[in-house]
């Protein structure tokens, strides 16, 4: 398949195991282990190997042995900030430090009252973003746009052992009840949040060039947050050394009913975080080359 299929790899034997690590052990210790999964994924992935190299040979230029080398820390790179989601989740959150850049936008958003929409992406960690806002002493709401593909039985294991998210999930549905949602929840002034950069088959697309090759990405983020008549934030949560997380926040212009200008500046502005982080990037899948299949 050359899109996203929803589904993340992994088992719940796995994720106990880390568990056990990260309660045990450490953090740090936990991280360990992930050498002999990172192998595991280099070794028997085929398919996730051929695209993430493809990034870093054809996208990012890199030499055939560095793109070798980087595409195991990749696996590596992404095995921690699960380690770490999981870790923040089940009250180590004193663990880690945090620095956010472009705090006030997001508090200038909540003062005006008039709601807005924050896009992300499948690089660094945006999953523990609510723990950065919570640092922001505001009665804060954010409502996460996103399928229900997941294995159940990893997010029934993950419920068990972490606190309840103050996040509210608003599911995409055939029936396009989710549209609803997302309006009365800008109603109520609070804020929802799409990633821009995973396309399902079968759903409206938009074209964009991406590291100078052209890619397809998910059409419905982009009108909606064109349409709105919202601000409309970038949000990116990159992992850095030490168990230290930088949160960025850049505001975009947006011109009313030109979602694909907004594509093109959401698309500019992954460019720089990916090349910054050249690692955190999550996408395991042909995504470049799915607009030729």
């Amino acid at each position: 398949m050359s899109q996203w299929d929803g589904k993340s790899k992994g088992t719940v034997l796995g994720y106990k195991i880390f568990v056990f690590f990260i309660k045990k052990v450490g953090i740090k210790a936990a991280y360990l282990v992930l050498y002999f999964v990172a192998t595991y994924y280099f070794i028997f992935l085929k398919k996730s190997n051929t695209s993430i190299f493809y990034y870093f040979r054809k996208r990012l230029g890199y030499s055939y042995f560095k793109s070798k080398r980087m595409v195991f820390k990749s696996y590596y790179t992404f095995g921690q900030t699960i380690i770490d989601k999981i870790a923040i989740g089940a009250g180590l959150k004193k663990n880690f430090t945090y620095e956010h850049d472009g705090g006030e936008i997001i508090i200038k958003l909540l003062k005006e009252k008039k709601g807005g929409v924050l896009i992300s992406a499948h690089i660094g960690n945006f999953e523990i973003a609510e723990h950065f806002f919570s640092e922001i002493d505001i009665n804060f709401q954010i409502n996460l746009v996103t399928t229900d593909l997941e294995h159940s039985a990893i997010k029934k294991y993950l419920e068990s052992i972490t606190q309840k998210p103050t996040i509210n999930f608003i599911l995409i549905g055939d029936d396009l009840s989710h549209i609803f949602e997302i309006n009365s929840a800008l109603a109520r002034n609070e804020l929802v949040c799409f990633t821009g950069d995973r396309y399902f088959e079968g759903v409206k697309s938009l074209s964009e060039t991406l590291l100078g090759e052209e890619a397809l990405f998910p059409a419905g983020p982009f009108l909606i947050s064109s349409r709105l008549k919202v601000p409309v934030v970038f949000v990116y949560v990159m992992k850095e050394p030490n168990l230290h997380y930088h949160l960025y926040t850049r505001e975009a212009t947006v011109k009313h009913r030109d979602e694909k200008g907004l594509l093109k500046e959401y698309a500019r502005s992954v460019e720089m975080m990916v090349k910054k982080y050249p690692l955190q990037w999550f996408n395991y899948f042909d995504f470049w080359n799915q607009i030729n299949k």
